[in-house]
């Protein structure tokens, strides 16, 4: 699930996703940073965020891996990109970025 956001914020978008709970990772194969948020106290389920800088703003690109690759050498997993689950995160989120907007 997708969602823009137009600025100008009171602080960076790193420091507003970790407002939100999330994690900053770094892959090293892809070497692309991404944040994560864990439902419970295992690494899986978790929501999955990458993000995009836009011109006036940033765009949230948001999915739910149910779980780790189940094969060796292989990015694919179980995740889901729309649902209840997805839209009430994404509601949450936006609450928050939209707390950092500036008047």
């Amino acid at each position: 699930m997708k969602a823009d956001f137009n600025g100008p914020f009171k602080s960076n978008i790193r420091n507003i996703v970790r407002a939100c709970g999330y994690a900053e990772i770094f892959d090293r194969r892809s070497a692309k940073i991404s944040y994560v948020r864990r439902l419970g106290t295992n690494y899986y389920p978790r929501f999955h965020i990458y993000f995009d800088l836009l011109e006036n703003g940033f765009r949230i690109n948001l999915h739910l891996d149910q779980k780790k690759p189940s094969y060796k050498n292989v990015n694919a997993h179980s995740a889901e990109y729309d649902g209840e689950l997805v839209e009430n995160e994404m509601n949450r989120i936006s609450q928050i970025i939209n707390s950092y907007k500036q008047s």
